[in-house]
């Protein structure tokens, strides 16, 4: 019994999900880090980033979870499915919430007093879809506050930011374009239920125009800062490497498992190489 709820909760929180979000968090980090961060930072900052992670998801299932109940394709999750209470829904998203803010607060009280504002992000996309198409930059704008956390975790400052802003938009870009791929399986299923995408409202084939769009300034932004902040002819490989992997999210763009789930979690370690590569074997 508790092994089958042990399983019914990782399948909940998704925290194989964090694969997206880890590698751009260290990426900040190790942009602001001209010595290597302290072990104890590293960890603040991997079990932070869990707990803001299994926060945002809880409350997006918590949400959305009417929703999710009416869609053939998401009606087996936990909460529209009955596997899991709501109130250990609410226990989970406590649980992450009580993570994130104690290990912000450990790190600085700067991080502390900003910690409310991705959360605050994260409480108000979902809602998105209800009544704006733009939703998808609404997922983009919470997943971009990952690497700027891990700037702020080493700088405790908005001095010198701009690396850690392009870090930012690269993956607002980035996370907005996957996310209207991700919304093609669903674009039927929203018409008729009055909910806002880019599919539903353009049509799959110019929503993925768009998401290529978005792809394309993600890759111009991530050579911006390649080009100003790490300049390493060795980490250039991962530059093109990231590069390629945009490019071929697009053109598998039909196969969502493969574009969304896997390229996504090895282009977010391409750039996360391409910074290592780039501060610490100049």
């Amino acid at each position: 019994m508790a092994l089958q709820k042990l399983k019914s909760i990782a399948r909940f929180i998704k925290i194989e999900h964090t694969l997206f979000s880890l590698p751009l968090i260290f990426s900040g980090v190790f942009i602001a880090s001209k010595n290597p961060p302290s072990l104890m930072l590293i960890v603040l900052i991997l079990f932070g980033a869990t707990g803001a992670r299994t926060a945002a998801l809880a409350l997006n299932r918590m949400i959305d979870r009417k929703i999710d109940k009416r869609n053939p394709r998401t009606v087996d999750r936990e909460l529209p499915s009955g596997r899991m209470a709501f109130g250990d829904a609410v226990l989970i998203l406590l649980a992450g919430l009580i993570t994130y803010f104690v290990c912000a607060a450990l790190i600085s009280t700067f991080c502390l007093m900003l910690s409310p504002l991705p959360l605050i992000i994260f409480t108000f996309y979902p809602y998105m879809k209800r009544f704006t198409s733009y939703a998808h930059f609404g997922v983009g704008l919470g997943l971009s506050m990952a690497p700027l956390g891990g700037w702020f975790a080493v700088k405790g400052s908005f001095e010198h930011i701009v690396p850690g802003l392009l870090l930012s938009f690269f993956t607002f870009s980035w996370v907005s374009g996957f996310d209207i791929i991700y919304s093609t399986l669903d674009e039927a299923f929203d018409r008729g239920e009055h909910l806002y995408s880019f599919s539903a409202r353009f049509g799959k084939t110019k929503a993925l125009r768009i998401s290529a769009m978005l792809h394309l300034t993600a890759f111009v932004v991530l050579a911006i800062l390649f080009f100003i902040q790490v300049r390493a002819l060795a980490a250039l490989p991962f530059l093109l490497v990231s590069g390629y992997l945009l490019f071929l999210e697009q053109k598998k763009s039909n196969d969502v498992e493969l574009a969304f789930f896997k390229i996504n979690a090895v282009l977010g370690f391409a750039v996360l190489a391409m910074v290592l590569v780039g501060v610490y074997f100049p």
